[in-house]
């Protein structure tokens, strides 16, 4: 199962982009032998600080449009934010140079086994859930991919690691070739990033890729929802699978249809109620289908059950996540603003209790909003749209909801404040990016929080 197959010393490796996954790529290239040159189209203050800390590495960075297109590589590893469409990697497929996505580069030189997590929602929270629920349990583990740390960042201590908890995008699995999770989980897929994928069809092949390197040792987990989209798009699974469901019992972990509140088990030795919602600091149907994941997975590693229950219930929701920022005058306000799909915003929706003012919007992804317009008629009394998308959501949901546009988070949260009474929800959950208005959605959301702090009588 692991892997040590790459040899980089004395190799000629250029890393395209200077993210966080760029930079822990480079730095790890550069400790293994590598002569690493870091490409950036950017060229602002950050990359600027970024650059300096991997020169004084040794590492040569080039950032903006001009670079040394005479030089020839041995190797590239494409950061997960740099489509493959760009200049920056055409030249470098021109070349025919092998290239690498920086979860395989890590892949590569990792020294422990690796549960990775993918989905279109609910990667993050399941990703913290199971390494949660590991540690509960007596085992070594950590975190890393998307949730944070750079995979290739987590490599130098993962021989002290019973397990790495990953959280990977599609656009990681674009280039893998070796990558093998010994338990792969696949949460769900809905619309997003059709920005980037000329269909649905292409977006669920990207994710299957996670299952592609899998033999009969290894166990993937399933939502039966995402099982479908599995064989439609022609991504067998070649492992043992256990599947989960928020939407009938048809699998061997399932949410009752009736409260919405009570999770079952089918499996060998755990047949009948497994846990109540109330049990948890979780609520929700989508923070259901992040339990059932989480424990499937305990139950594929033959962990002891009663540690991994004890594990889910003391978890508590990062921020960003459907997280309570605070009650004004008998009104909600709650900070998705994690949610940045159709998806995540219509189990958002359906999680909150009374009237919902919503506000959405940011730079399109190129979703259908009009896809949730039933759950915004029947949960939402008025939308605040935002950012570049806000025509466009306007459109979609002109007939669901009054839908008013806004140009800041400031005016958003005063208008919210001023359109709700007690019992209702002002909630953030913007069904797109941020990167218009804001650096991230970490970012976004602190802003909302900000705002909705400065109102009076807040408690």
């Amino acid at each position: 199962m692991l892997n040590q197959t790459l040899d980089v010393k004395d190799k000629d490796v250029v890393v395209l982009g200077l993210g966080r996954s760029g930079m822990a790529a480079a730095t790890l290239l550069q400790r293994d032998g590598a002569r690493v040159v870091v490409r950036d189209e950017g060229d602002n203050a950050t990359l600027a600080g970024r650059a300096s800390q991997l020169r004084e590495l040794g590492v040569r960075v080039e950032l903006g449009s001009h670079f040394d297109l005479a030089k020839r590589f041995d190797l590239a590893v494409l950061s997960p934010g740099i489509a493959p469409e760009r200049p920056i990697v055409r030249e470098i497929v021109g070349n025919q140079t092998p290239m690498l996505s920086e979860l395989e580069l890590a892949y590569r030189f990792c020294l422990c086994p690796i549960t990775a997590i993918t989905g279109t929602n609910g990667k993050t929270t399941t990703t913290e859930l199971i390494t949660t629920m590991l540690e509960r349990c007596g085992k070594r583990a950590m975190s890393a991919g998307n949730i944070g740390n750079a995979l290739s960042d987590a490599i130098e201590g993962s021989a002290g690691l019973d397990a790495l908890v990953v959280e990977v995008s599609s656009f990681q699995l674009e280039t893998i070739e070796q990558f093998r999770p010994h338990a792969a989980v696949m949460m769900n897929v809905t619309p997003d990033h059709l920005d980037r994928y000329p269909s649905m069809m292409e977006y669920a092949r990207a994710k299957g890729r996670i299952f592609q390197n899998q033999t009969s040792k290894d166990v993937a987990v399933v939502s039966a929802e995402a099982l479908e989209w599995m064989c439609k798009a022609g991504c067998p699974i070649r492992t043992r699978t256990i599947t989960f469901s928020a939407y009938g019992s048809h699998a061997e972990l399932w949410l009752d249809q009736k409260d919405k509140q009570t999770i079952w088990c089918s499996l060998p030795g755990c047949q009948g109620i497994l846990l109540k919602m109330d049990e948890t600091n979780l609520r929700g149907v989508h923070n259901a289908e992040n339990i059932m994941a989480t424990l499937a997975v305990g139950f594929a590693l033959d962990l002891p059950i009663t540690r991994m229950l004890d594990a889910v219930a003391s978890y508590c929701p990062q921020p960003h996540r459907c997280e309570f920022v605070a009650s004004v005058k008998g009104v909600t306000y709650i900070n998705d603003s994690k949610g940045t799909n159709t998806d995540a915003v219509a189990k958002a929706l359906q999680s909150m209790p009374g009237p919902v003012v919503l506000i959405a919007g940011g730079r399109d992804k190129g979703l259908d909003y009009s896809i949730i317009k039933e759950v915004v008629a029947h949960k939402v009394k008025l939308v605040l749209a935002i950012g570049e998308a806000r025509e466009k959501i306007c459109e979609a949901w002109k007939n669901a909801a009054t839908c008013i546009r806004v140009a800041t988070m400031e005016e958003a949260v005063r208008v919210a404040a001023a359109a709700t009474r007690p019992g209702d929800t002002v909630l953030l959950s913007p069904a797109c990016a941020s990167f218009d208005m804001f650096k991230n959605y970490e970012h976004r959301g602190e802003e909302f929080k900000r705002e909705v702090f400065s109102l009076p009588n807040v408690s």
